[in-house]
Formats: structure tokens, sequence, C-alpha cells
């Protein structure tokens, strides 16, 4: 499977944005989808999960209640929405995909990221 992030940017902080991952070459809903970010000096995280149907999400603790992932199994695409941003979201956000459906790592296939800046 490929994947294809795409949706970062320069956003203030408490402001929202919508990242998209597309995914080619595979059937999408065999795999379970999940969001990781690396910010500066850091190592990649793991920051949201999805099963391959959908029905379960699992998030790292910081960004519960204000980031939501989604899939939209038609569109071969997840998404993550991002509310309240603060700066410490900053980071390049990576789009993973997990052979057996399942949300949490180690995840099998990953896009390029996308750059996610929230200023103060």
């Amino acid at each position: 499977v490929q994947l294809q992030a795409s949706g970062g940017g320069l956003v203030r902080a408490g402001g929202s944005l919508r990242l998209s991952c597309q995914a080619s070459e595979g059937t999408f809903s065999n795999y379970g989808m999940g969001w990781f970010r690396q910010a500066p000096g850091k190592e990649r995280e793991f920051v949201a999960g999805v099963t391959w149907n959908g029905r379960s999400t699992n998030y790292v603790d910081s960004v519960k209640g204000r980031f939501t992932i989604s899939r939209d199994n038609a569109k071969n695409t997840v998404y993550l929405q991002m509310n309240s941003l603060k700066p410490e979201d900053t980071g390049v956000y990576f789009c993973a995909a997990r052979r057996g459906g399942g949300y949490y790592p180690p995840f099998d296939y990953w896009g390029q990221g996308t750059l996610v800046t929230v200023s103060s």
C-alpha cells in the first residue's frame, strides 16, 4: 500500500487543521491506520490509531479530547482532525498502515510526512 499525507500547514495556537492520508495500491479496508508525529530533536511518537472498520480508535493521552481520527474506506482515506492546537503539537505528521486491521503499533507501511507548525 502506498500512502500520501497532506493538509499540514502553519496555524496559531487554538486553531484547527485536518490532515488527510490517501492510500493506493492495496485493499484499504485490510489495514488498520495510524498517525504519528515527530517533533524537532525528538523521536517519532504514536498519536492516534483506527481499526480497519473505523469502529475503534485510540489516542496518546496528550491529544485526547482534541484530535479525532476517522476513515472513509470508500475513499481510501484516513483523516486526523486536530482542534485546540498547541505549540507542542508542532512536528512532521506521518500516516501509517498496519496489516491485519489493528490500530496499535507496530505499523508496516509509512507515508511521507506533512509538516504542522503551531505558533504561540
